[in-house]
């Protein structure tokens, strides 16, 4: 009887596939890659024509002698690793480290792990795809030379073992630059006027926000402008000079990428991107299922199509129409085109959507555990959603007029669910509609009851959240869906970003590494050709260039770089600066150092005392509520504040540098903002330039 090998990644995977495969089948897993560069050395021949040292990865040598005894029993190998770059390359891999050449030896891959879909994968069995593999050994190693070279360069400047990468760096630099445009950020003062009427012959008030003239818009700046405005308003009329009522219709969401489904399971689940992508990879290796066994209930996690199967577009709209009736099936298949802009999709890949859109949440939740629930269903119901029909609003815009002034209502009413029975964005949940009164028209009657006015303050950009940053890293074309959460990982594991509350913040660290990077390696950092070297890496994958040639044309200016930065980087290094802080242990004056939280005081008689402290670094200006120091302070996941030296008994605290001038107009304490100081107190708004001061 002819005997079949069929090799997979995960252990996982060996039960889901077994149960779908005949006895002459066996299937065994690799755990993942086999070989490496090794970790010791760079790996990589910079004299002859970069060729790989590859190495056996520790402790996978147990994994290969199983593998060798399976092969030498085996008619056929069939090498079922996951369907994209890297999977081709563990194929690669496991062809060398298992000597297959000269074997009857297929590649297979299934964008789902269902018995129809790994039955048709073994009549569709190829050879491994060379393309792909040189796209996934081009990118490591540039990985590994940009990490190898620059990251003595950052070690001998900052004393410690740190690193750069080549997206890392980038995405670092990203939200460095954010961080700056926040502290610079100067609030600009404006004010929100809204008149509340009361219309004949309805018994809820209408609330109308001012618009400005009939003219124009106005935007209220101050004070003074609102009350000259209340002032013309005074004995003004109130009527309705327009009503118009329409329709509009949102169109249902395409199904989830990697990068959308990262961005939605972090907005509506509060997932990291490295948890939303393990536990998809959970879904899609199989959970066992009552009554089915182990199952693979998701398809392939790392795509950047939208593309769905004729198939499972059809059972989508038979089970919409079954479950929401007829009128909710969307006419045709999705005709939003996908968002290729020229950028490879590997097409071979659907979207990320349910195996089968029969298996409803509620009814599997039992055999799920909580999280794995939660995005189960995010994810089939963002894909029936997909193939439903837009849903309609109801739009009523009034103008009111007051002589030459006018307000605006505008509200809108859901007339059709459509995709909204079976899915709502997380953002969207958040939004309600005025409710309109509908009798209204031109000739309503209307009564000034009262107005109500704010004062608001524009806000600076927001902060990056892992969300925003894999959406930002997509729109610019850095790193591919496997790579997003990796590259968030590092560089929150490595304290150059802390997270606190969703938000991503630099630390002190961080802003040493970035400053270096962007002044000794501009290329590396700049995002421009951070995108262009992956169009490379996607031409390299589609055959049209040469992946050594891509590295040669790449290593010469790196090696000028970091020649360039170990000469003029030498001159800085960071002496051990002596403080008048007095070790009592021992009676030495204490020294900074810099460790993995950034800067501390320790005795320099080290190893006899080992004596430590926090260093607590003071900026010359006194505490506007008790007077004492101010010093620059972390919080408990890294990022830098301002505070008293005598917290906790004094709780003075302020993200913005604090000046020592006080505030001419309110006298409150002034903070640096870019080359302006502005009033710490917000409702005050005062700004001068600091250039002024100092001169």
């Amino acid at each position: 009887m002819a005997r079949y090998l069929v090799i997979v990644e995960s252990p996982t995977k060996v039960k889901t596939i077994k149960k779908f495969l005949g006895s002459n089948y066996v299937v065994m897993a690799s755990n993942g890659h086999v070989r490496d560069l090794p970790k010791s050395q760079m790996g990589v021949d910079l004299e002859h024509d970069f060729e790989p040292k590859y190495i056996t990865i520790r402790g996978k040598g147990e994994i290969l002698a199983g593998l060798r005894k399976e092969v030498k029993k085996a008619d056929k190998i069939y090498l079922a690793t996951d369907p994209d770059r890297e999977g081709e390359a563990i194929s690669w891999h496991l062809m060398k480290a298992l000597k297959l050449e000269g074997k009857k030896v297929y590649r297979i891959s299934f964008n789902e792990i269902t018995k129809s879909a790994v039955k048709a994968s073994l009549k569709n069995a190829r050879d491994i795809d060379m393309d792909l593999v040189d796209a996934q050994q081009a990118r490591r190693v540039l990985d590994r030379i940009v990490g190898y070279k620059i990251s003595p360069v950052l070690w001998a400047k900052v004393k410690r073992g740190l690193s750069a990468g080549r997206v890392q760096s980038v995405a670092l630099r990203i939200i460095a630059d954010r961080e700056d445009e926040i502290a610079a950020f100067i609030p600009e003062e404006y004010w929100s006027l809204d008149a509340n009427f009361k219309v004949k012959g309805e018994k809820k008030p209408l609330t109308a926000k001012f618009y400005g003239t009939k003219d124009e818009k106005i935007t209220i700046h101050n004070e003074e402008e609102l009350h000259k405005i209340l002032a013309d308003l005074e004995d003004a009329e109130y009527e309705v000079v327009d009503v118009k009522r329409g329709e509009r219709s949102k169109k249902a969401p395409l199904p989830f990428t990697t990068s959308t489904l990262q961005q939605e399971a972090s907005k509506a689940l509060n997932f990291a991107t490295s948890k939303t992508m393990r536990i998809a990879q959970q879904l899609y290796e199989g959970v066992d299922i009552k009554g089915s066994g182990t199952v693979g209930l998701i398809t392939y996690l790392r795509t950047d199509s939208t593309r769905i199967s004729e198939e499972a577009d059809a059972n989508a709209r038979a089970y919409v129409g079954k479950a929401y009736g007829e009128e909710y099936v969307a006419e045709t298949a999705s005709e939003q085109k996908q968002k290729n802009d020229g950028k490879n999709i590997q097409d071979a890949h659907e979207a990320i959507r349910p195996s089968d859109v029969t298996r409803v949440p509620a009814e599997i939740k039992e055999s799920l555990t909580r999280d794995q629930f939660r995005l189960y269903q995010l994810i089939w119901k963002r894909f029936v959603a997909s193939r439903m029909q837009p849903a309609k609003y109801e739009t009523t815009s009034v103008k009111i007029g007051a002589d030459d002034y006018r307000f605006t209502v505008s509200a809108s009413k859901i007339i059709f669910e459509g995709f909204r029975l079976a899915y709502v964005e997380s953002d969207e949940e958040k939004q309600s509609g005025n409710v309109m009164v509908n009798s209204i028209d031109k000739d309503s009657e209307l009564t000034k009851e009262s107005f109500d006015y704010k004062q608001h303050f524009t806000q600076p950009p927001a902060h990056y959240t892992e969300a925003s940053l894999v959406k930002t890293l997509e729109e610019l074309g850095i790193g591919r869906p496997s790579t997003y959460a990796p590259t968030i990982s590092t560089i929150i594991t490595r304290r150059y970003v802390a997270k606190e509350n969703k938000n991503l913040y630099m630390t002190e660290l961080g802003e040493v590494v970035n400053n270096i990077m962007k002044q000794s390696f501009a290329s590396i950092v700049d995002v421009n050709f951070t995108a262009y070297m992956e169009g490379l890496l996607d031409m390299i994958a589609e055959g049209k260039v040469e992946w050594k040639s891509v590295i040669s044309n790449f290593y010469p200016d790196l090696k000028e770089a970091v020649e360039k930065a170990e000469k003029e980087l030498e001159t800085v290094k960071i002496e051990d600066e002596v403080t008048d802080v007095v070790c009592e242990k021992c009676g030495r004056n204490m020294v900074i150092k810099y460790g993995p939280h950034g800067k501390f005081l320790a005795c320099p008689g080290f190893p006899e005392c080992r004596n430590t402290k926090p260093y607590l670094e003071k900026i010359g200006v006194a505490c506007p509520k008790c007077g004492k120091d101010i010093v620059l302070r972390k919080t408990k996941k890294g990022r830098r504040y301002y505070g008293c030296e005598d917290n906790p008994e004094c709780d003075f605290m302020s993200w913005q540098k604090p000046s020592e001038e006080k505030c001419p107009k309110c006298g409150s304490y002034m903070v640096e903002k870019g080359n302006k100081l502005v009033c710490g107190n917000e409702q005050c708004g005062f700004v001068k330039n600091k250039e002024k001061d100092e001169k």
